[in-house]
């Protein structure tokens, strides 16, 4: 018996990653799945912990790259409604982990509810964006996080609550399989300003961003007080090439992947522009994308 047998109606098998992901590169995963359920992806978490088959979480694939060879194991995606629900209650926005977070901070800016707008213009999901703690200027995602439902990589879920969360630059507590869910507790204001100021902040982020390209979000974390996309144009590496990546003109924290690239051309240039920046300024850039 095969270890998916029964689970063939939202598992298929070789599914191209390079269709999920902002960069568009990147060889298959040896098994997608899709549930429609909480009941159905506990059944798929409980089957490949019985099985042994490594199991991963696809949010968004803004902040991804994905090898050549591929993926192994099972990556499951929450692409079902069932997992996206964006609710209001007083100052309170409950929203499932598949939601994208654009749509979670228009929703609480259509309700009045102010704390999230700088988060504008940050792709992917909110159980992505809660993973890593996404941020802006403005503000982070975590500190308005008042509750999160979780599942493990044994299929238990669990709440928890604020005292429970901890989050940081571009890091959160919240390293269990899936994030089912979370709740923010914002604050009442005008939507017709809230609007103003979302709109505004999206302007000034699309005009700093490579939109238009295949890309992925920052590649490289800001070191402490400082810019990574600064330090990588001081070491004179914007507009630099392999193969078919570039570091952006646009801004210099961010690849773009040209016509013909590979992940491989990406992850030369990640090491390239890591070296060249070590050697220019003495630091040493972490990534802030996952590499697959």
């Amino acid at each position: 018996m095969t270890w998916n047998r029964g689970l063939e109606t939202f598992v298929r098998e070789g599914e191209p990653l390079s269709q999920h992901t902002w960069f568009h590169l990147g060889g298959p995963a040896e098994f997608f799945a899709e549930p429609a359920s909480v009941d159905e992806l506990a059944m798929l978490v409980s089957r490949c912990r019985e099985e042994d088959v490594p199991i991963r979480l696809l949010g968004g694939g803004s902040n991804l790259l994905v090898r050549e060879a591929g993926v192994p194991g099972v990556v499951v995606m929450l692409s079902a409604p069932a997992f996206s629900e964006i609710k209001t209650a007083g100052t309170t926005v409950t929203a499932g982990g598949g939601a994208k977070l654009n749509y979670v901070i228009s929703t609480a800016v259509r309700e009045g509810l102010a704390g999230l707008e700088p988060l504008v213009g940050i792709p992917g999901t909110l159980g992505g964006a809660l993973h890593g703690n996404s941020g802006s200027h403005g503000g982070d995602v975590g500190q308005w996080t008042c509750q999160a439902t979780v599942m493990t990589r044994t299929g238990e879920i669990f709440t928890r609550s604020r005292d429970d969360l901890v989050f940081a630059y571009r890091q959160s507590s919240l390293d269990e399989l899936v994030i089912l869910e979370a709740q923010f507790e914002l604050e009442e204001d005008d939507p017709i300003q809230l609007t103003r100021r979302m709109q505004k902040q999206w302007i000034v982020k699309k005009a700093s961003q490579p939109m238009a390209h295949q890309s992925a979000g920052c590649i490289f974390k800001n070191p402490r007080g400082m810019s990574a996309g600064s330090l990588i144009e001081q070491a004179g590496l914007k507009g630099t090439q392999v193969g078919g990546a570039e570091v952006s003109q646009t801004h210099a924290n961010f690849i773009v992947a040209q016509q013909g690239a590979t992940s491989q051309d990406v992850l030369e240039l990640i090491e390239l522009v890591q070296k060249g920046v070590a050697d220019r300024h003495g630091i040493e850039l972490e990534l802030e994308i996952q590499v697959w």
